[in-house]
């Protein structure tokens, strides 16, 4: 069972594009939450959402894959040159690349897309659906573009696990390198769901937050919160063996330690109340590291209702009823839904590098059912030797990892 290493990250975010400039607003608890700009929202219940600023999918590709792309598969193949670049892997000569993977989950996937070419099948008529209509939308695209444009052989696929899709697509690399499978592969989540039909569909069914002030608006584990803040974006790790980093003389973020999947069994959307698949996913994900040695934990952290009081028993059922601090960067980047995972195991990584937790911003009324120490509105020096990601998705999807210093 071999060693298991992150080399190389790579995010597209709504609080900046690249690993320095998405840490330096976390850091600083800069807010990537504004009104919604890609549509008029008059008409809508929720009009905020955490956009990618500033995106220009020419820096990464050529304009005619760029237009052959849907916006979430351009940020995938953005986060995973980066990543790779990151990772001094450049375009994996180095590797034998039947034995580099690329997992990169979604949990939409191209719906830009799919409501551009329905607008023209009902106004135009079927002659006018784009033949790259299907390609373009499905969720494994990434996944598939990434591959071709490294030439990578090895496993490819994507799991489409809701809000644990990310997540999924790490811990399952996890498993591929440390059983031999695998030398290295780029991973993570991608998603770009800020599109009419998706913010009035998770408006209607109560899950978003209705506010109009940005500061008053994604609110994990604060009393006032009242539903996630749509967010979009993609993080992708460059993933390898120990040993591989080590023959290659590159720099290591952190060691991922641990992975558990669990399913609540429970209801299509509602977290089950008691928290248990959550609690098992993060005892998976302990293995043989004892609770007391995590010294912070990235919360899945949505603000809504329901799910930040029964993540707070999940992990009190694990870790005791004084845990590490849990913050939440959904109040500063939103939810970025399949890729939510992606972009707060590259938090826990860069907590781990920098020694820093990052702030549950915008923190101001505490909740007796979520009595844990969120690091409330600024980040807070730490020396982190083992950090733990949950991401917990709608169908009861669980997954949690474990990352530790090396």
């Amino acid at each position: 069972m071999r060693r298991v290493v992150i080399t190389g990250i790579g995010v597209v975010s709504p609080v900046g594009i690249g690993k320095e400039s998405y840490w330096k607003s976390i850091s600083q608890g800069k807010s990537g939450i504004a009104p919604i700009t890609r549509f008029d929202t008059a008409e809508f219940k929720a009009n905020l959402a955490a956009e990618v600023k500033d995106f220009n999918a020419v820096d990464f590709m050529d304009k005619k894959e760029s237009r052959r792309s849907d916006l979430y598969c351009q940020y995938a193949l953005a986060a995973a040159k980066m990543a790779a670049e990151d990772g001094n892997a450049g375009d994996f000569s180095g590797f034998d690349k039947s034995r580099v993977g690329v997992i990169i989950g979604s949990g939409i996937g191209g719906i830009e897309t799919f409501e551009t070419e329905h607008t023209k099948l009902m106004e135009k008529g079927p002659g006018k659906v784009s033949p790259l209509f299907i390609p373009m939308m499905i969720s494994n695209m990434a996944s598939g573009m990434v591959s071709i444009a490294y030439g990578i052989g090895g496993v490819s696929f994507c799991p489409v696990t809701a809000c644990a899709a990310a997540s999924h697509a790490i811990g399952e690399v996890y498993r591929y390198i440390k059983d031999g499978s695998l030398d290295a592969a780029l991973c993570g989540g991608a998603e770009a769901a800020i599109t009419p039909i998706s913010v009035a569909g998770f408006a209607n069914m109560t899950a978003l937050c209705e506010q109009d002030d940005p500061n008053a608006a994604s609110l994990p584990f604060d009393k006032r919160r009242n539903g996630f803040v749509i967010g979009e974006g993609a993080a992708v790790l460059l993933v390898e063996s120990y040993d591989s980093a080590v023959k290659r003389g590159v720099p290591v973020y952190c060691e991922v330690l641990g992975y558990g999947a669990s399913s609540d069994a429970y209801h299509m959307t509602g977290p089950d109340p008691e928290g248990k698949g959550a609690a098992a996913a993060m005892k998976l994900a302990l293995g043989n590291t004892l609770p007391g040695e995590v010294d912070y934990i990235n919360a899945h952290g949505t603000g809504t209702p329901l799910n930040d009081p029964m993540e707070v028993r999940a992990v009190k059922a694990v870790f005791g009823s004084a845990p590490p601090p849990i913050s939440s960067t959904k109040s500063m980047t939103g939810h970025l839904l399949g890729a939510a995972g992606g972009i707060e195991a590259a938090a826990c990584a860069l907590a781990i590098k920098h020694g820093l937790l990052p702030p549950t911003i915008n923190y101001k009324e505490p909740d007796d059912e979520c009595d844990v120490d969120v690091v409330p509105n600024q980040a807070r020096p730490c020396n982190v030797r083992r950090a733990m990601s949950n991401s917990l998705g709608f169908g009861g999807h669980n997954a949690s990892l474990l990352f530790g210093y090396i």
